[in-house]
């Protein structure tokens, strides 16, 4: 038998937004990094976030969203900024029962985007 996959683990679809609600009540419970979605429809929002886990975890849909470099070139998110975002993304797991493998699983995969979210912006002035 075939080992189950993470989005099945995470509880599919329905699991994953479940999920990306709690992060998000986390992100915007956090004063630091609030002001990032101030002028963010957050449902929509959600349902892109949700896709995109969705994907990142195996799931049957694919994210057609902009390139990670694309979509946050606007912001300035910082390094310590980018590991807030881990941190809640871990917590909200963990509040759903998810194992400590399948957390890593997940924040690994945002890990892998540190880079084009982070690193390739220019020197903040």
């Amino acid at each position: 038998m075939a080992a189950e996959s993470l989005y099945r683990r995470l509880g599919e679809r329905e699991g994953i937004g479940a999920v990306v609600d709690e992060f998000y009540e986390r992100v915007l419970s956090d004063e630091e990094l609030r002001p990032f979605f101030e002028d963010v429809d957050m449902r929509e929002q959600r349902g892109h976030q949700t896709r995109f886990l969705v994907t990142a975890a195996g799931g049957p849909e694919l994210y057609d969203g902009e390139d990670m470099e694309a979509a946050h070139d606007h912001l300035d998110v910082g390094h310590v900024d980018f590991s807030r975002i881990e941190v809640h993304l871990a917590d909200a797991l963990r509040e759903f029962d998810a194992s400590d493998e399948d957390v890593d699983a997940v924040v690994a995969e945002i890990e892998s985007f540190r880079g084009p979210i982070v690193e390739n912006r220019p020197p903040n002035p």
